[in-house]
């Protein structure tokens, strides 16, 4: 049998116990500290680069140029920081600068630059041109744009602010801590490279806040991230830049715009046979037209009728077109010069015929020369306002991409240039239509309407409405097919033939306006009309004064008849929702 011995193990002293539960806390805390104590890092990071860096919005933004005592900006930071307008054009190799009261041509390497035609003399060339790179001089532009700047010391960086910046005051403690922790960070944290040292008391400006930190910058530019309790906030300070407007005043209407285009095609009508227009304030003549690539412009106007309309109590806003030629509006709209040689005629023609205001009437152009007519448009109504005339602008509702008609307008920026848009609510259903159908539906107008306010401000936005109606036609040919044609009838016509065919209009739900339908036999043809009259013309007021837009304009005159001034009149009563 085996013989089994047992030894007493010898237990640990509890002393050798307690060391080792010391040590091994140590341990553990030592590698915490290690993993989470922010030693700072002494890594120094580069914070501007270049000459003259310009410093815009919290951060760098490219780099200015200093010749003599001047410094000029790139003109790409112009256009994508300060005012996109700003364009560059190739021709006379000039900066064009467009504000609601002036237009500003900087020419390339030249001592003089102009402002509305009347040149300003510089001691410098306020644009210069570097390695095929655009400069402008700041100076200059201050009279333009709310905006101000200085130059730092240190950095010779070039600080720009703009109306409505601000910046809170702070300044450095004077509590003694070790430097490193006077240093700004990258980031909010100790552990990030830093870009600069402070010093106690040190006065900076405190422009955001994150966590436990503020970002703030000091007098150099340079900025960065330091824990809050090293700083002491104090004031806010706004940055408050006011120019001064001084747009002469324009005609004044009292009450909504009722506007009614004279169309003239070859002579003028015989004012002294032309009815009263009961609440019609505006005619707007077709006169001028673009004839030439250079910018010449086609006159028909009549100081007689001009005369008469203003006896009458109407405004007269003479009608430009471009002739609805899209070649010819590129041509025409592509340069600085010839943009400015159409509006000294449209100034020119004003005063000759003692207009009260421009109706532009740009239709049929090319996509991408949109912003030609916007241009335009800029260009121009400072010069016609500091005459003292009204600027409205046709345009048409969205219709899809790549459409000449209705693609090409820009229309929230020229709601932010012109005084009126007017909207020609109108050819739904063209004289060129497949099918037949309304000029104008009421519920087309009211949708599109809808959407196009999304865009246009009411009280810029003046409602077109048709005064004729469209006629159709569905004839069927020999081999069974369908034809259809139309032809546009003014209000009298449409009553005349009505009467000819004692036909009695019906009321049509979808479209909101009277119907008639008419088959004649001996054709083979059914005629169709969706009638415009004292209904439906009621009703488009309505619609118009319901929105509270700013009026109604109708084309044309020469299609209504006495009862459309009172039906399209824009009575404060009417403004009810349509249904």
């Amino acid at each position: 049998m085996a013989h089994i011995e047992y030894q007493k193990k010898k237990s640990l002293s509890p002393k050798w116990i307690l060391g080792g539960l010391i040590l091994a806390m140590l341990v553990i805390a030592s590698s915490i500290l290690f993993l989470f104590y922010p030693f700072a890092s002494k890594e120094k990071a580069t914070y501007f680069s270049g000459d003259h860096p310009i410093l815009f919005e919290g951060k760098q933004q490219g780099n200015g140029i200093l010749e003599g005592d001047s410094i000029f900006l790139p003109l790409t930071f112009m256009q994508e920081h300060i005012d996109e307008t700003i364009i560059f054009d190739e021709k006379s190799k000039s900066i064009i600068i467009t504000t609601s009261e002036k237009v500003i041509q900087m020419p390339t390497d030249s001592l003089t630059f102009f402002v509305n035609q009347k040149p300003v003399d510089l001691q410098v060339s306020p644009i210069i041109s570097k390695e095929e790179n655009i400069y402008v001089a700041i100076d200059p532009l201050l009279n333009y744009y709310p905006i101000q700047y200085k130059i730092l010391k240190e950095t010779g960086a070039v600080w720009i602010q703009k109306d409505g910046d601000h910046y809170v005051q702070g300044e450095i403690t004077e509590e003694d801590v070790h430097p490193e922790i006077l240093r700004l960070r990258t980031e909010p944290s100790l552990k990030v490279p830093y870009t600069a040292e402070l010093s106690k008391q040190e006065a900076v400006m405190i422009e955001a806040e994150e966590e436990d930190f503020y970002l703030v910058r000091k007098e150099n530019g340079i900025s960065g991230y330091i824990n809050k309790k090293h700083v002491n906030k104090n004031k806010e300070v706004p940055i408050n830049i006011t120019q001064q407007s001084k747009t002469g005043a324009l005609p004044k209407i009292n009450g909504p715009v009722q506007l009614t285009w004279e169309a003239v095609y070859t002579k003028n009508p015989d004012h002294t046979q032309i009815p009263e227009m009961l609440g019609v304030n505006v005619v707007s003549p077709t006169w001028f037209s673009l004839i030439g690539n250079d910018g010449s412009i086609k006159n028909l106007a009549s100081l007689d009728y001009s005369k008469w309309a203003q006896s009458k109590g109407y405004q007269v806003w003479g009608l430009f077109s471009n002739s609805f030629d899209p070649v010819l509006t590129h041509e025409a709209l592509k340069d600085f010069e010839t943009r400015q040689y159409i509006i000294r005629q449209l100034l020119h023609f004003s005063q000759m015929y003692q207009l009260q205001g421009i109706n532009f009437d740009i239709e049929n152009v090319y996509q991408e020369d949109g912003p030609l007519v916007t241009q335009l448009m800029r260009e121009a109504t400072p010069y016609l306002h500091e005459a003292g005339l009204v600027v409205s602008m046709d345009i048409t509702f969205y219709a899809g991409e790549n459409n000449n008609w209705s693609s090409f307008y820009e229309r929230s920026k020229l709601a932010g240039i012109v005084d009126y848009l007017i909207i020609m609510a109108y050819d739904e259903h063209s004289g060129s239509s497949p099918v037949a159908g309304s000029v104008s539906s009421l519920p087309w107008v009211e949708k599109n309407l809808q959407a196009l306010l999304k865009e246009v401000p009411k009280e810029k936005l003046i409602l077109g409405v048709p005064l004729y109606t469209r006629l159709w036609k569905e004839q069927q040919k020999e081999d069974g097919t369908i034809e259809v044609s139309s032809q546009a009838l003014s209000m009298a016509k449409i009553k005349d033939w009505l009467a000819e065919k004692a036909v009695q209009p019906v009321y049509d739900e979808v479209t909101g306006q009277n119907y008639a339908e008419y088959y004649a036999e001996a054709e083979k043809a059914t005629y169709k009309v969706w009638i415009e009259d004292e209904l439906s013309l009621n009703k488009r007021a309505s619609l118009a004064a319901a929105y509270q837009l700013a009026g109604v304009a109708s084309w044309s005159r020469l299609f209504g008849d006495q009862t459309a001034w009172t039906a399209i009149n824009m009575d404060p009563n009417k403004a009810v929702t349509q249904k």
